[in-house]
């Protein structure tokens, strides 16, 4: 069990990136609910953001690959524009714990 953040810390509309040893994560909230998936993108296997903590595209209403510009969806992380069209993110398995946003595994 890892603890990412405070349910606080990420903002509405917005994301954040994590590292947990080897592994890579963000955060992104949408409507008041957090989505935690895996930061890699299944086209190429490369991290998403465009900076730090810059996983949305430009109207933070889609998820965006920095490479090719790939769109997941928010709600499922499915990719619903570029190469990598019909894959999805991996989600992480997470739950809040007072505030906290906690990685299961």
């Amino acid at each position: 069990m890892s603890i990412l953040c405070h349910s606080n810390e990420i903002a509405e509309g917005k994301s954040k990136g994590f590292q947990l040893g080897e592994r890579f994560v963000f955060a992104v909230k949408k409507a008041g609910r957090i989505y935690v998936y895996e930061n890699t993108c299944p086209h190429l296997g490369i991290q998403l953001e465009w900076q730090p903590d810059e996983f949305l595209d430009i109207d933070a209403t889609m998820i965006q690959c920095s490479s090719h510009g790939a769109l997941f969806k928010i709600e499922d992380g499915e990719c619903v524009v570029g190469p990598c069209s019909g894959q999805s993110l991996i989600a992480v398995d997470f739950s809040i714990q007072d505030n906290q946003v906690v990685i299961e595994s």
